[in-house]
């Protein structure tokens, strides 16, 4: 197995891991109509970050490849900020969880930055 196959491996349990982590930690939020809202935004970031990324993997072209990259960089930079409007309003009792989830919304958020801009230079 090539360290490309053994990354993109690593990267897909990574973001699913992070969309199960999140799916758990939004449940222990405490319950108001913001939080409410939130969750679901939430929730619907971080899932899609770890689904465009299986779909970008399995992309037929390099267009195809960037197009959903792109997307990805996006929901998991949103799941960022969703995070830090959590803390922000205090919404979480589980300050050392939702800072691990921020870290790591910033390192998924890095590493396809870094992608995109390596499928850009590729086009």
């Amino acid at each position: 197995m090539t360290e490309k196959e053994k990354f993109i491996i690593k990267m897909k349990k990574r973001t699913r891991k992070f969309a199960v982590d999140v799916i758990l930690f939004c449940d222990s939020l405490k319950v108001c109509k913001a939080s409410s809202v939130i969750t679901y935004q939430l929730v619907k970031s971080a899932t899609s970050t770890g689904a465009n990324y299986r779909a970008a993997c399995g992309a037929r072209s390099r267009a195809e490849f960037f197009s959903k990259i792109c997307i990805v960089v996006e929901e998991a930079d949103e799941s960022n900020y969703w995070l830090e409007v959590i803390n922000d309003a205090n919404l979480s009792n589980d300050v050392e969880e939702l800072l691990r989830l921020i870290n790591e919304s910033n390192e998924i958020t890095k590493i396809m930055s870094t992608a995109k801009f390596t499928a850009s230079e590729n086009k």
